[in-house]
């Protein structure tokens, strides 16, 4: 079973349709009510629900009966043109010309222009072990930058991982344009789980900086100087609870340390999920940590190309990249349940 097929907008309704079946597979199509289209990859151990032209966000996945994503506000996904418009997604492509919270100095929005953007086609990609997901959308200014991304989803099977891929083209014939990407996966808060890593002790360092959407509190400044001081733990969730507004630290310069980074976060019940890349592609890894009433995450490796502090930041320390025309760079995170 190796075959391709387009997926017009009018495949998706409020009426769920099944594009492909099989032994182990099922491949779900429909619209929300609030008209946003969403497909959802099925085997025999979970699922991947996709919005194919918004962004390709990953609206959910859950594997072994667990879902992976953040607690959040949103019970559907919202037509929005911002990402914080519809945050209730596991995971979405921040980017690609700027990502990160912008400093005031900033002219992009939270997160970058891709993360919501409307794309232009998807396809359903089908082998005998897998079934992929890819969108694809050309972004083009007059007087501006011009290329292709096409981001896709991968799920293999028998298995609870999956792949999230991206890859952008410089469609320009002569000009470089700023490329600054983050795979922003919104993990679920898991109380009293246990973060680990293949990187020296000490590689994350809490985030001094204060991005304009956090309101510190007093409680929150000393919480911030206990983790400064080494009373709190940046590997555990342990008393996690009172991580608002939201504590990030950043690990710089993996790709130092290790070629192939694996990230874990392990429950008290044994179940791990997992997050790999190769950090020659993702040099940096953000964690994001918060908890309140309305939303619970724990985003444990956030893989970027930098830090998530806006396009200034990236290119005055460096990592902001420049991509030749006609250049192609892929990147590529394996993630989900750990396997046995």
């Amino acid at each position: 079973m190796n075959f391709e097929m387009a997926l017009p907008r009018a495949l998706f309704t409020e009426n769920t349709v099944e594009v492909l079946h099989a032994d182990k597979w099922s491949v779900v199509a429909k619209k929300y009510l609030s008209g946003i289209d969403s497909l959802t990859i099925n085997n025999d151990k979970g699922y991947v629900e996709v919005l194919p032209f918004m962004g390709q966000i990953i609206w959910d996945a859950s594997f072994n009966g667990k879902s992976l994503r953040m607690t959040n506000m949103f019970p559907e996904p919202k037509p929005a043109a911002l990402i914080e418009d519809t945050y209730g997604c596991f995971a979405f492509h921040s980017g690609l010309l700027a990502a990160g919270c912008p400093s005031p100095e900033d002219t992009h929005p939270l997160h970058g222009e891709f993360s919501c953007a409307p794309m232009d086609s998807a396809r359903l990609i089908v082998t005998d072990s897998a079934v992929k997901v890819e969108s694809s959308r050309e972004y083009l200014k007059g007087f501006g930058d011009h290329y292709l991304a096409k981001p896709s989803v991968t799920l293999r099977e028998g298995s609870s991982m999956f792949d999230i891929h991206l890859q952008v083209t410089n469609l320009s014939k002569y000009a470089p344009m700023p490329l600054q990407y983050m795979c922003h996966m919104n993990y679920a808060f898991v109380p009293g789980g246990i973060m680990s890593q293949n990187l020296p002790d000490g590689a994350f360092q809490l985030r001094r900086s204060i991005p304009a959407h956090v309101k510190p509190t007093p409680q929150w400044i000393q919480l911030n100087e206990d983790i400064i001081a080494g009373k709190k733990d940046a590997n555990s969730l342990v008393g996690a609870e009172e991580y608002d507004p939201e504590i990030v630290f950043f690990a710089d310069g993996v790709n130092k340390h290790t070629d192939y980074a694996v990230f874990n976060l392990k429950a008290p019940d044994g179940t791990v999920f997992q997050t790999e890349f190769d950090t020659a592609d993702f040099p940096v890894v953000t964690r994001w940590i918060l908890h309140n009433a309305d939303q619970k995450v724990a985003a444990f490796a956030l893989p970027g190309t930098s830090r998530p502090e806006g396009r200034l930041a990236a290119q005055k320390a460096g990592t902001l990249i420049q991509l030749a025309a006609g250049e192609t760079r892929e990147f590529n995170v394996h993630t989900g349940v750990k396997e046995d």
